[in-house]
């Protein structure tokens, strides 16, 4: 009997043993899987896909509507390149007319506005909307480049420590880091590769990107290009500093959660009461909708309250 017990527990030790390893197992391989799609750039996916590096570099500046230097560029495409959307002029100019659109049925059939009120608030919305869409995505790919920056910078100094060329300094970090700082200095390394000087595809770069803080490292490595000097020392330093504003940032960034939390509530609050009176009570605004002194009063409070959000976005977002 104690015999047969112990030959039980050791079945069901194996078998508790090997469900636990089968699970690691699947938990590493999903976890090396994730790992290298995460830390592989755009750039080098196009590169493992067969094409070279003049070709994913002509294709990586399609995608985003780049053509020929950025100082030459206009505002909007500007503000395509740096947003990091894969989308063109055409493509915005539709996607305001979409919504446009529906912005326009919205206000027109469904809550049933004059075509006075409807036609225009469908034609700002139709085109601020998707702008305000691209400045969002603007400022978080900033942020996140922001991020990298200094680790970026520590690679190119380990480089050239090393005894590399700034050309290749600059391509280490193409190679081994994520995007959107991976592809970015990929592209500079393609444009010195095919044609381009170190000077004018840095410009670009900070063209494509526009983050203030780019604007060190491009004038380092222009005026050692063209003077010489201890770039790694320079650059070294620059990373210390930049690592620390980038702290300051998360740190006062934390601090202001609390006033962030307290706009966005504010800010969604009428627009919840307003439904959740709606939902209860339909009667309650369906009664007076048709007053001629109804419409104009709710658009002057939606503009006290859109001016009302941006002084409290001012008030809790500060810049370094």
């Amino acid at each position: 009997m104690a015999s047969l017990l112990t030959s039980r527990e050791a079945i069901v030790l194996y078998i508790a043993l090997s469900a636990v390893l089968f699970v690691e197992a699947i938990y590493l391989f999903a976890a090396n899987l994730f790992t290298g799609r995460r830390e592989i750039n755009r750039r080098m996916k196009l590169q493992q896909q067969g094409l070279s590096g003049e070709e994913a570099m002509i294709r990586l500046k399609r995608e985003r509507g780049v053509a020929g230097d950025m100082d030459q560029a206009g505002w909007l495409t500007t503000l395509l390149v740096q947003s990091g959307t894969r989308m063109g002029v055409e493509q915005l100019m539709l996607a305001d007319m979409a919504v446009g659109a529906l912005a326009f049925v919205v206000l027109h059939y469904a809550l049933r506005l004059s075509l006075l009120v409807s036609l225009p608030l469908a034609l700002a919305l139709g085109l601020l909307l998707p702008l305000q869409y691209l400045r969002i995505k603007r400022a978080r790919r900033a942020r996140q480049f922001s991020g990298q920056l200094a680790d970026a910078l520590e690679v190119i100094v380990r480089s050239l420590r090393s005894g590399h060329p700034v050309a290749v300094s600059l391509g280490m970090v193409g190679k081994e880091m994520e995007d959107p700082i991976g592809t970015e200095f990929g592209l500079v390394v393609d444009e010195m590769t095919y044609g381009s000087d170190l000077p004018r595809s840095m410009k670009n770069l900070g063209a494509r990107v526009g983050v203030p803080d780019l604007a060190l490292l491009i004038t380092a490595v222009s005026l050692q290009s063209t003077s010489g000097g201890n770039l790694a020392e320079v650059l070294g330093n620059l990373a210390k500093v930049l690592r620390d504003r980038y702290q300051l940032q998360r740190k006062v960034r934390s601090l202001s959660a609390e006033g962030r939390m307290s706009g966005w509530a504010l800010a969604f609050m009428p627009f919840v009461l307003a439904a959740v009176i709606g939902f209860q009570s339909p009667r309650y605004y369906g009664d007076v909708w048709n007053e001629p002194t109804f419409v104009p009063v709710l658009v002057g409070l939606a503009i006290w309250s859109v001016i009302g959000d941006f002084i409290m976005y001012k008030m809790i977002n500060f810049k370094f």
